[in-house]
């Protein structure tokens, strides 16, 4: 019988290198938003793959990069104090992009460290034959690396080989987590991460860095649940941006863009949290919070 083995795995690569949809192609469900943009992520959430062999932590974290605000310096120490604390690291490389100093920048950090490190080129779906060749070999002299793996996490391919490669280089030992459980975030991030994604969604390349999304409260409202149905849940969250022609983007022309965002939000929330909810969404403005160590406390980071 084999030995049962556990064990933590961070998941790197510089912004929109693809981390969050291959954490969510490694747990098989939706645990970290995604979207077209960089930096999108920016808290380290945890995706948990089960096998009767094995259990897999992911741990996905925002883009390591050259800092340009203190959200920036901070977003890169908790990337730093992840890294320590791990088995083995996943180092995320698109094949349809060439390595690049943002790159060279990671891999030096990643040189530092005493676990194994393995580079996972993702997309592999999007380009040809060759320049994916091409590509591996850059990478395999890019570093030192426990193992290179071509992947798309989209279209499924070679994503259970990873699965296989990674749990080999993970310690015997019991599971980590109960049975069936698939992250261990705190609801109320999940649900403004939900939001933030929907609100990330279309909108112009200056917003992604000034949005932070803070949940208020998630009550049950008075009087539901009485027709024997789950009870109601009133979700309020506030959307805080650094500028007033940045709030007037979200909110759109008559709170078009605002009820647009709640709609797909409230779709995710609710298959979350398994019941019906009302979403109060309310647009502030937090002047030039990335460089303000005050406000960057009071929006969580």
């Amino acid at each position: 019988m084999t030995e049962f083995r556990s064990g933590f795995a961070c998941v790197v690569g510089r912004p929109n290198a693809g981390k969050s949809t291959l954490t969510n192609a490694l747990v098989g469900q939706k645990v970290a938003i995604t979207s077209g943009r960089p930096q999108t992520t920016r808290h380290t959430i945890r995706g948990i793959v089960h096998r009767e062999d094995a259990q897999l932590v992911l741990v996905d974290t925002p883009g390591l990069h050259r800092p340009r605000t203190l959200l920036g310096e901070r977003l890169n120490d908790l990337v730093r104090d992840t890294l320590s604390e791990v088995d083995v690291v996943l180092f995320c490389l698109p094949a349809d992009q060439k390595v690049g100093p943002g790159d060279r920048f990671i891999a030096a950090e990643l040189a530092r460290l005493e676990v194994p490190v393995i580079a996972v080129v993702t997309k592999s779906d999007v380009v040809g034959r060759g320049r994916l060749a091409e590509h591996l070999l850059m990478v395999s002299q890019l570093g030192e690396w426990a193992d290179i793996v071509p992947v798309s996490a989209v279209e499924g391919y070679q994503v259970d080989v990873l699965v296989d490669v990674v749990i080999g280089h993970l310690p015997p030992g019991p599971a980590l987590y109960p049975d069936g459980e698939l992250t261990d975030e705190p609801e109320t991030v999940m649900v403004a991460e939900l939001v933030r994604e929907a609100a990330l969604e279309g909108v112009r390349d200056e917003l992604p860095h000034s949005l932070a999304v803070v949940v208020d409260e998630i009550v049950p409202r008075e009087g539901s649940g009485s027709d024997g149905r789950p009870p109601m849940l009133d979700v309020r969250v506030n959307l805080f941006v650094e500028r007033d022609s940045q709030k007037a983007i979200i909110i759109g022309k008559g709170g078009e863009r605002l009820r647009a965002v709640g709609t797909q939000a409230r779709q995710g929330i609710e298959a979350l949290l398994g019941t019906r909810i009302f979403l109060d969404l309310h647009v502030k403005v937090a002047k030039d919070w990335q460089r303000d160590p005050k406000q960057l406390g009071r929006l969580g980071f």
